[in-house]
This record gives C-alpha cells, structure tokens and sequence, in this order.
C-alpha cells in the first residue's frame, strides 16, 4: 500500500508526498463548495504505475492549477510557475513544497525547461499551459512552442484536460475571484508522444487545440444546459512562436 502511495511522486519524501494530498483535500473540499466543481472522464487518466506524462490545459484563471490537480488525482503534478509567484518567501516556499518550477517569462528561460525534462525522464508528471498566459477574453488561444520542446525532448505521453467556468469565475481582469460560479474539468485519454511527433509540429499542435476545445465547448453546452452563464468564446487559431 506504501508503494503505491509513493507511485504518485516517485522520489519524493513521504512527507512531501502527504503534504501534498492533505492541500490536495482541502483544495477539494473548497472548489466543491465555492465554485460546484465537477471533474468528467477523470477514469480517462492512467494509472500510477504507468509512470511520467506531460499534462497540458487551457489556461483561464489562477485557478487552473488547482484544477488540473484535481482532475488528475493518481499522480502528484509539477508546474511551471512564472518567477514572480516565488518573490512572496511564504506563497514562494508554499508553491514550491507543491511541486513548482520558476519560469522566467521575460527571457528564454532554459533552465526551467531542462528543469520540467528532468521531472518527466525522473518518471514524474508535470503541467504546462501551452498558450503560455491566461486568455484575456475567455478564448483558447494558440499554442506556443515550448510545449513541443517538452514532448519532444521527454517523449512521453500527453494528457489533454479542458477547463470551463473559471475564466467567469476569475479572469485575469479581476482582482479577486467571483465565488459560486460553476466550474467543470474533462479528462480526455493520453496520446502516445510518438502519435503526436509523427504528426509533426504544427499538426500536432492544431491537434490538441482541437481536443481541448471540443472537450471546452462540451463542458460549456453542458453548463448551459444547467442554466449556468457563460462568458468564454470560440478558440482563437493562431499560434505564436
């Protein structure tokens, strides 16, 4: 039973590990009764022992962490974090005991993405946003290129997950979160690297564009169905180097 514990951040301490799932509960806990999230198709996730995959997400809110962490549940995310998160010592060493990685927006920042290759080749799971920054409104934008140099350098497999609800709930405009709008998650199933590296790159990306977003725009019917207000638009194709 220990061993599969340990199976979802392999190397990691016991202590950091049961760190990790004792946020892990409490994020739960508040997404659930402050914003009604809702994970669908989370069964798509591999299981633990099938070792690193490389998660990637539309980017909405502040919240997409958060949510990525709770649609995939078997294993312990890495995230790609921008520096300025850290410059707080508290915040900084909270983020870092859940598994961040500093990015340095302003420059070509190598080191944190030889930093994100290590974790996948150490057999651990890292997100990456790979529009880079939050939509301004509400539209999934193109992908930037630093997620191919990931999957291309890591080849591992990618798990697609779409999120709706949290450009509504706090978008990048607002200075603090707007509490009981709804938010939902889907997991789609994983990709082999090498069905997206014989694609080449912009089919590959243009690809995954089109699964997440399908994934979005199912979520986004669903809500409304419910009567819940949706503010998100149709993706923006173009991608940026």
């Amino acid at each position: 039973m220990l061993d599969g514990f340990r199976l979802r951040n392999p190397g990691r301490s016991l202590v950091g590990i049961v760190f990790y799932e004792l946020c892990w509960h409490l994020c739960l806990g508040f997404l659930k009764i402050f914003f009604g999230m809702r994970v669908r198709d989370g069964h798509n996730e591999p299981p633990a022992q099938a070792g690193a995959h490389l998660v990637i997400l539309n980017h909405q809110s502040h919240f997409d962490p958060i949510l990525a962490g709770m649609a995939v549940r078997r294993r312990h995310l890495y995230f790609i974090a921008r520096s300025g998160l850290f410059s707080n010592r508290l915040f900084g060493w909270l983020i870092r005991s859940l598994n961040s990685i500093p990015l340095n927006q302003k420059a070509a920042d190598t080191a944190a993405m030889r930093a994100a290759i290590d974790q996948l080749k150490s057999g651990r799971s890292v997100l990456i946003f790979p529009e880079g920054s939050r939509t301004p409104d509400g539209a999934m934008h193109g992908f930037k290129r630093g997620f191919w140099l990931l999957l291309s350098r890591s080849t591992v497999p990618v798990l697609p997950v779409a999120v709706e609800g949290a450009f509504d709930a706090g978008p990048r405009r607002a200075s603090r979160p707007t509490l009981f709008r709804k938010v939902r998650v889907k997991v789609a199933p994983p990709i082999p690297a090498q069905t997206l590296l014989d694609m080449g790159e912009d089919a590959a990306l243009r690809h995954l564009q089109a699964v997440i977003e399908n994934m979005r725009q199912d979520l986004a019917d669903e809500m409304r169905a419910e009567g819940v207000r949706i503010t998100t638009q149709p993706r923006v194709d173009a991608h940026t180097d």
